[in-house]
């Protein structure tokens, strides 16, 4: 039976992060960001592909997914939790050996206090207003704090897909004097921060959807393919409507092929009558209302019916069908469907 299948480059996701390596400053350690199941490809191949390819430090959004890698990749890479230590989290950072970045101070208070000695680092608020510690309250407790021995001192930048974004000089700025002098690892650079240049590097950068080919890291190699299947096709005269709602009408005879994925597999709503699919390298229009499971083609000036029809690879990046659905990349790649198969290729490059 054919299968909607995702296809995963791991060499790709390899050549990846080590280019953003290499574009990281002398000196400077690149992590991998591998939260949300590695934005949705599978955090147990995708981790072993970069471990292989030389990352050490790796980070993700909360605990149990860092429980979750340290099944993966063993004792040795350091697994950092960006949500820092929430209540409930002790057992698991103490046995995985996790490294909490604390947000605020009933954070640091739980984590010294529960696990005295154990790694952590501290997340700093420069301008996001999202996660961290505001200068004032940094301000208050960082003695104390830098007693304690943190292994790392970051920040998040909020603008850094703009590099001409006047926040970003604000949160650097501010970064800098909420950090100098400090002694400690300083971290700042995602992969919009990487590609703004060296001053943003500091000691340790922090790639996350460059790897998997997004924006803003147009030299990515592409990383992901999704091909769905054609399950069904029909002759449809003209006149005829297809789809709920009836919101597209043939204006000639028509063949439509019907497609197995929809809404519940990350396609959102908004492609509808707007979407591309590819028979290699012939478009084929996406007609009528996306639904929950199915999707309707219109594949009349092809020769033949194709066996699957490709809606990511080398003619639509992820990003570019997410600028046809009115969001981001990030959100078609983590919204991706555990109903796809998926297939994972390396030792091609």
């Amino acid at each position: 039976m054919a299968t909607a299948t995702l296809s995963i480059d791991l060499d790709a996701i390899a050549a990846n992060w080590r280019a953003l390596d290499k574009a990281s400053a002398s000196g400077v350690q690149t992590a991998a960001v591998v939260k949300a199941d590695a934005y949705g490809l599978g955090i147990t191949r995708v981790a072993r592909a970069l471990a292989q390819a030389g990352a050490r430090r790796f980070f993700v959004a909360v605990a149990e997914e860092g429980a979750t890698l340290r099944q993966v990749l063993g004792p040795g890479p350091q697994i950092c939790i960006l949500s820092g230590h929430m209540g409930g989290d002790t057992d698991m950072i103490g046995d995985l050996d996790l490294t909490p970045m604390l947000n605020s101070l009933d954070q640091v208070t739980r984590h010294l206090e529960s696990l005295p000695g154990h790694a952590f680092g501290v997340q700093l608020d420069t301008g996001m207003n999202r996660l961290g510690m505001e200068e004032p309250e940094w301000e208050a407790i960082a003695p104390f704090v830098l007693e304690a021995g943190p292994e790392l001192l970051m920040s998040h930048l909020a603008c850094a897909d703009d590099p001409d974004h006047g926040l970003n000089e604000t949160q650097l700025a501010t970064f800098l004097a909420m950090t100098n002098g400090t002694g400690v690892p300083r971290s700042l650079a995602a992969t919009g921060g990487i590609l703004l240049g060296p001053k943003y590097h500091f000691d340790l950068t922090r790639p996350g959807v460059g790897l998997f080919g997004g924006r803003p890291y147009e030299a990515a190699r592409p990383a992901v393919t999704l091909s769905l299947p054609v399950i069904q096709t029909r002759q449809v005269a003209a006149g005829e409507a297809v789809g709920y709602s009836s919101t597209w009408i043939a204006d000639a005879p028509s063949t439509v092929a019907t497609v197995s994925a929809g809404y519940a597999d990350g396609l959102p709503r908004t492609l509808s009558n707007a979407a591309v699919l590819w028979d290699g390298d012939t478009p084929c229009p996406l007609i009528g209302r996306v639904s929950m499971d199915l999707i309707t083609v219109d594949i009349s000036h092809l020769a033949q019916v194709p066996r699957y029809l490709d809606i990511i690879g080398p003619n639509q990046t992820v990003d570019e069908l997410a600028d046809i659905a009115g969001t981001i990349g990030y959100e078609i790649l983590t919204g991706l469907s555990p109903r796809y198969i998926r297939r994972y290729y390396e030792g091609t490059a």
